[in-house]
């Protein structure tokens, strides 16, 4: 008996050490509970002025672009080359072939090593090498600790270089792309998101089109080849290397590796795809009967980053956007008709984007909801920012500059992504003064000029019957969009 009320004394002991210890460390006493603040209350210190890493930026004879980095913080090597391509210089018949280049360039080996050789060598270093092709770019990226720099950086140059795009490996590509095309409306988000692109830009339009069985089917391994050739010339591209190096050995590297490959002395800059609006304005909808909520978007064309009201139309996304902006208190805390909120100008680097707003409502509110984004658009414009939601987007925005220069491979990539589109080195820096300057007075008057709610496209993805009131108390006219998918198989005629 005595050993047990020993036992128990040790561990009230032991629960009142505990409780001290907790009070010392959280520090729970009426006093400092007292001193609490609210979130606005909190002074933060300033933000400190970012700068730039050193770096280097030179050209090879071929025409290569080199931007070098060193960062001794960690033994590791990465690198980034971009190409002058892209989807939107492929052809309407063969959509999906710039995707399939970049893919099989690196999981079907080169002329010296086969894509299982190719794997193991990586793997046995920890190493990674990738390439992709998106819309408006081509990539190719390796990553190495330092002491394996010079063997990962040779096989990186060989995939560029030599590629054999192996049969095999394109043939599972296209397998697993036209699996992507059979699940391609298992998500409505999707599928809005994929079908408001087609209405703003047009279906045809290289920003908006899709692969189908179809396209897939025509593109072939001498498509790819081709490809290739036309674009992957050290004339044409910029390559980035950041990380554990001396910047005499890579340059050495680099030359020897890269140095005598030839440049393509015709190689010219190709014209941009034309952008028009492909619709004005209208209702669309996307029947999805086994959904109980819509999604919706409205929005209609934007503009580039190098618009001079791009800062202005940044800290307008601030006002309408986020806890605490206007859609947020507005449309789904006061009136609680969405689960998600958001409406931005949305700009890309040389082509026009998007104004898009939207959510997820409940599908009997689907109606309310879509007026009450029109209703905050309008009011943007016609009612100024206040000084606190002008100080809070413009916070927003500011504190959110720092994020932009977390690592200096983050850092990197953006210089080299600003030579890719022609942008000045300090493009960045001139935004962030931007915002700091900007004014009430600005942002109604960006969101005046460009913001176009009469031309304002809807598009709703959900259950017809659901919503209540119909769609039509929005419009006369309700277009419905048809999502099936195409088969692969020609269709025979009776």
């Amino acid at each position: 008996m005595s050993r047990k009320i020993q036992n128990g004394k040790r561990l009230i002991y032991a629960l009142l050490v505990a409780c001290a210890f907790l009070l010392v460390t959280f520090n729970f006493s009426p006093v400092a509970t007292a001193a609490a603040k609210h979130y606005t209350e909190l002074e933060f210190t300033p933000i400190p002025e970012i700068k730039l890493p050193k770096y280097e930026r030179f050209v090879l004879r071929n025409g290569l672009v080199v931007y070098l980095m060193e960062d001794r913080e960690l033994p590791l090597v990465s690198g980034t080359a971009l190409v002058r391509t892209g989807s939107r210089w492929e052809g309407g018949d063969k959509v999906g072939l710039a995707g399939f280049t970049g893919n099989v360039m690196r999981t079907g080996g080169t002329k010296k090593h086969s894509p299982d050789q190719l794997n193991e060598m990586l793997e046995q270093r920890a190493a990674a090498v990738e390439t992709s092709i998106s819309e408006a770019a081509g990539s190719a990226s390796f990553e190495t600790l330092s002491d394996d720099v010079e063997t990962v950086f040779g096989l990186f140059a060989e995939v560029l270089r030599e590629p054999v795009f192996a049969q095999e490996k394109l043939d599972l590509a296209k397998t697993q792309a036209k699996g992507g095309i059979a699940r391609r409306n298992d998500n409505p988000s999707d599928i809005a998101s994929r079908e408001f692109r087609k209405l703003i830009y047009g279906k045809e339009s290289p920003y908006a089109r899709i692969t189908e069985y179809a396209t897939i089917d025509r593109i072939t391994r001498e498509d790819l080849v081709q490809f290739h050739r036309d674009y992957f010339h050290p004339n044409n591209m910029i390559l980035g290397i950041v990380g554990d190096f001396d910047s005499q050995k890579m340059r050495s590297l680099i030359q020897a590796k890269l140095g005598d490959w030839q440049r393509n002395p015709k190689m010219v800059k190709l014209p941009l795809p034309e952008v028009s609006a492909a619709n004005t304005g209208g209702v669309f909808f996307v029947n999805q009967p086994q959904l109980t909520q819509s999604n919706v978007l409205v929005g209609h064309l934007g503009g580039s980053f190098d618009s001079p009201d791009y800062a202005p139309l940044d800290v307008m996304n601030g006002v309408l956007n986020g806890f605490g902006g206007r859609l947020f208190n507005e449309v789904r805390s006061r009136q609680g008709l969405a689960y998600s909120v958001y409406g931005l100008w949305s700009p890309r680097f040389d082509y026009p984007g998007m104004f898009i707003a939207g959510g997820q409502t409940r599908s009997d509110a689907t109606v309310q909801f879509v007026k009450a984004l029109q209703g905050e658009i309008k009011r943007i414009q016609a009612q100024p920012v206040t000084a606190e939601e002008l100080g809070r987007a413009k916070e927003s925005t500011l504190n959110s500059f720092v994020f932009n220069f977390q690592d200096p491979a983050q850092t990197l990539s953006r210089l080299m992504r600003y030579e890719y589109y022609g942008y000045p080195a300090d493009f960045l820096f001139r935004y962030q003064k931007a915002v700091s300057a900007t004014t009430a007075t600005d942002v109604q008057r960006v969101a005046k000029q460009y913001l176009k709610p009469e031309n304002l496209v809807t598009l709703v993805v959900g259950n017809q019957t659901a919503i209540e009131p119909p769609l039509t108390q929005l419009a006369a006219q309700v277009t419905p969009i048809d999502v099936t998918i195409p088969s692969s198989q020609p269709q025979t005629q009776n």
